[in-house]
């Protein structure tokens, strides 16, 4: 089957993470996060941010653990056992799958705008092509040109950053300063939570560092603070672009929540009306970019998943092999590719396609997460492994952490309630077949 290569840096960790996440996240749901929150809505980062600390936490615990390619997979298989194991990963493998058909659609809507003769559906099919092209090139290749796109990146966000405060000096801010924290008109905590629940949609991703454990160079202490690190400065930098885009918006909290369809907009409609035109087709060109090659960090982490799970025989063998040339495992990167590109073009093929995609993609990650938390308990103090277990450490972060994602799935809409529920209802089944596969054949069952 082969193995995988140490040859990620630290920096090529935080590339993928950040690039997965993409630092201008925020943009594209900024309207959604305003409506919701009443205005409160560089709060609802910052509160969003800490939520995620207990799961990244979760995370750097786990990775010293088991430091392998299969991420929260592994961590459930070694801290609960093989079955919860093969949920999580089940689970997770619907968020990987996803979240960059998601990204393709972004790019496919927003290259559509820029060039209307080409379809959106033919704009998505064609990043998915290159970014897989990228990874099946090797992780060292498309980690280069990931740092590249992610500078470009950040460079764009500087100068939207570098405009606001221009604009905020020559003109003022059209809202209180306090407000983008405490809302328009008074706080409500009720608001601030339900935007929650959709703001941790733009973190999913940085966990992701975590399936390259057993490509990075330096082991799993390295892994562990890139978590970490990545999940922070994106915490800052979605704190700094929404703070600024609030105080200079147009239109009012009160004004998106009644006019819904203004909100996927609103983030380039304020820099419109703040700095000009020039700079809204810049953030639009950005986020277009970025969109494409966050798709390529989920792809080559789905393809990991795939690859590990393959390799504990829970998927076809065959997407346990590791090309001998790139190092990469390149029948689980074609196979992730495979489903990513018909959800993304069906999508994209379909008005309502990316409400539809967006709606249940955070289920998935989610119920993952709260299993992580759960290996974290079952490890260290059920297992009495790794250690003298931390009461704080293993006990009360990872049950904060549990509790945190529990209350995001119960608020999730029922339409991703219910895709969710039936995608490990699947897995439940599958699972059981291969029970029943192994008891024939003489073996202990998963």
């Amino acid at each position: 089957m082969g193995s995988l290569r140490r040859t990620l840096t630290f920096r090529d960790l935080i590339v993928y993470g950040l690039l997965f996440i993409a630092p201008m996240a925020p943009v594209g749901i900024f309207g959604t996060l305003e409506a919701r929150s009443h205005g409160a809505v560089t709060l609802v980062y910052l509160v969003a941010t800490v939520a995620m600390a207990f799961t990244a936490y979760s995370y750097a615990q786990m990775v010293r653990v088991a430091p392998q390619a299969g991420s929260v997979y592994t961590y459930a298989r070694v801290g609960l056992g093989e079955g919860p194991g093969f949920v999580a990963g089940w689970m997770a493998m619907l968020d990987y799958l996803l979240i960059p058909a998601v990204a393709y659609l972004f790019c496919g809507i927003a290259l559509h705008a820029l060039v209307p003769s080409v379809p959106a559906w033919v704009w998505t099919a064609l990043a998915v092509v290159v970014t897989t092209l990228l990874n099946l090139w090797g992780v060292r290749t498309a980690a280069r040109v990931g740092f590249a796109v992610l500078a470009m990146e950040i460079a764009v966000l500087v100068v939207f950053v570098v405009a606001a405060v221009w604009a905020l000096a020559a003109h003022g801010a059209v809202r209180g300063w306090a407000e983008p924290f405490t809302g328009e008109g008074g706080f409500s905590m009720g608001a601030v939570l339900s935007a929650v629940s959709v703001a941790v949609l733009s973190y999913l991703g940085f966990d992701a560092i975590a399936s390259f454990a057993e490509e990075a160079a330096g082991g799993a202490r390295r892994v562990a603070r890139a978590v970490l690190a990545c999940l922070v400065v994106a915490g800052v930098l979605f704190a700094v672009q929404t703070y600024l885009a609030a105080l200079l918006a147009p239109m009012s909290a009160a004004e998106l929540a009644v006019r819904p369809g203004e909100q996927g907009n609103a983030f380039y409609a304020t820099a419109d009306a703040a700095v000009g035109g020039w700079l809204q087709k810049l953030v639009a060109a950005g986020k277009a970019i970025g969109a494409a090659f966050a798709a390529l960090a989920g792809q080559a982490a789905a393809g990991r998943l795939l690859f590990a799970m393959a390799r504990d025989r829970r998927l076809p063998g065959a997407m346990a092999e590791v090309d001998e040339g790139s190092g990469v495992p390149r029948r689980a990167l074609l196979g992730a590719a495979l489903v990513t590109l018909v959800a993304a073009v069906w999508a994209a093929r379909r008005d309502d396609g990316l409400d539809q995609l967006s709606s249940i993609v955070n289920v998935g990650a989610l119920t993952a997460f709260a299993l992580l938390h759960a290996s974290v308990i079952g490890w260290f103090l059920v297992r009495r492994r790794g250690g003298k277990p931390g009461v704080l450490r293993h006990g009360v972060v990872p049950l904060l952490g549990l509790v945190v994602v529990v209350a995001v799935v119960v608020s999730a809409s029922p339409t991703a309630q219910v895709v969710g529920a039936v995608w490990c209802a699947v897995g439940l089944a599958v699972l059981a077949v291969q029970y029943g596969a192994r008891a024939r054949a003489g073996g202990t069952g998963a």
